[in-house]
């Protein structure tokens, strides 16, 4: 009988980070650059169900000694889990902007920037700006990085980025924009809004060489708010559907206790 709780209880989990992903999803849909993730899931083998009563920390399977410290209960299999979530490398529309540092990527690849720890992210956004510094910045103050590290162009009265990814200072080059790709780019951890960061999974960052930008355009989030409208309503009836299930057991269990509890 009470597998039904398990069972009930791992479908609740399952619904709840389908519902968070499509939530993020949705609140990122006007961020430039910003690519939406994919819940994956997957069916689960079976599972031995043990009731443990020995130290904290201790994990399946036991050395032989531990046994006695373990009562097993029997085995079940879960329908499905949470596998990951995925980066969708789906291109979002163009739109453009006239701001002369405005730059969007054509095909993969992704511009690499850095904050002021010297942490490096990588991002679809081509939204950058003029600092006080004469630097080009994200529009969250991160260092845009080129060939030869962050670009800069000093008071240079007029900047601008060409379809090659030259960064131009008053129609003189001064740096080329750096941007990367990666062998397993959907393994990418995002870290807010248009953010990246490379994991082991993604493999590490290689320079992408011919250049193909579209200045003066900005890409913008890839995500579908009518599918991920859909996924959420899915996710909330499947919830629903799922807690019911475990009201269900729990109302039985009590049944049962009551009837042959007793004595």
């Amino acid at each position: 009988m009470f597998r039904g709780f398990y069972a009930g209880t791992s479908a609740m989990l399952v619904q709840e980070k389908m519902l968070d992903v499509a939530a993020n999803n949705l609140a990122n849909v006007d961020t430039a650059g910003f690519r939406g993730r994919i819940a994956v899931n997957k069916a689960f083998p079976e599972l031995l169900m043990e009731k443990v009563d020995g130290q904290p920390g201790e994990v399946y399977p036991p050395k032989p000694e531990r046994w006695k410290r373990r009562e097993l209960i029997g085995d079940m299999a879960f329908a499905n889990v949470l596998s990951e979530t995925a980066l969708d490398l789906r291109g979002g529309p163009l739109r453009h902007t006239g701001n002369s540092l405005d730059v969007a990527i054509s095909g993969e690849g992704y511009f690499v920037v850095q904050d002021g720890a010297g942490n490096v992210f990588y991002t679809r956004s081509g939204h950058f700006l003029r600092d006080g510094e004469g630097r080009l910045v994200t529009h969250d103050g991160m260092a845009v990085q080129g060939q030869g590290g962050g670009v800069e162009f000093g008071d240079a009265s007029r900047v601008s980025i060409d379809e090659g990814g030259q960064v131009l200072a008053d129609g003189e080059v001064v740096d080329l924009l750096r941007v990367v790709q990666f062998a397993s780019p959907t393994y990418l951890r995002q870290e807010g809004n248009s953010l990246l960061s490379e994991t082991e999974t993604s493999g590490a960052p290689e320079d992408l060489e011919n250049l193909q930008l579209a200045s003066e355009f900005l890409e913008m989030s890839n995500v579908n708010v009518v599918s991920e409208m859909v996924r959420m309503i899915e996710a909330n009836r499947a919830y629903e559907s799922a807690a019911k299930t475990v009201t269900i057991q729990d109302e039985s269990a009590g049944k049962l206790i009551q009837t042959y509890g007793r004595g």
